[in-house]
């Protein structure tokens, strides 16, 4: 019952704020709360959070009611490097992070 986004293209800290939101609530919950969160990481992470649902084992299907956000993991993926040009010929480094995320479920 674990979902894995890679890659996504947003900053790490952005996306904990609501990762943190979710983390240890019942999925029917988490869902619900995910359409109000007024951040750009809400969606993808709705997306991933009814991934994990869809990857409950065939012969193990609980109830909707039964199940919790057990953990929600958000670590930084690669890094793109970019560089903006300054005057007098200078340039400055652009960092365009990623994020890697884990939500794994469990029966409550």
């Amino acid at each position: 019952m674990k979902a894995e986004l890679k890659n996504y293209r947003q900053s790490p800290r952005k996306v904990r704020l609501v990762a943190d939101a979710i983390r240890g609530k019942k999925v029917s919950e988490a869902l619900a709360l995910l359409d109000f969160v007024p951040r750009r990481a809400s969606l993808p992470i709705k997306k991933l959070l009814a991934s994990a649902l869809a990857n409950l084992p065939a012969g193990r299907q609980a109830p909707l009611e039964d199940l919790i956000v057990k953990s929600v993991e958000v670590n930084a993926g690669p890094t793109l490097y970019r560089r903006r040009p300054r005057s007098r010929g200078m340039a400055n480094p652009i960092r365009k992070r990623t994020s890697r995320v884990k939500i794994v479920l469990a029966v409550k």
